[in-house]
């Protein structure tokens, strides 16, 4: 069965002026594809390329926001090269359905 890894990355005021994120890393590594879908934890999803082409990764943006910092943070659910563009498509409509 695949795994799934899920990245996040928080951008301040300060890092955008830089042109960067202020703090990325690892959020899940090597989970099913049900715990990577929650990560995303139900807000805006895009892919990477859709409709051109299957999807290597989808991205929820605005996850949550430190209004201390002003940090925002968005995750990315990042799909297995062994997994197959039909099966890529059909993550995709899983996703949509879900309405994440």
């Amino acid at each position: 069965m695949p795994k799934f890894n899920v990245t996040y990355e928080i951008v301040t005021p300060e890092s955008a002026e830089h042109g960067d994120a202020d703090e990325r890393g690892f959020y899940l590594q090597n989970v099913s594809l049900s715990e990577a879908i929650d990560a995303l934890e139900h807000c805006h999803v895009e892919a990477d390329c859709c409709p051109v082409s299957s999807p290597r990764w989808f991205t929820a943006y605005n996850v949550s926001e430190d209004y201390i910092t002003g940090g925002i943070e968005s995750r990315s659910l990042h799909l297995p090269d062994s997994i197959t563009e039909s099966s890529r498509m059909r993550i995709a409509r899983l996703i949509h359905c879900y309405g994440v």
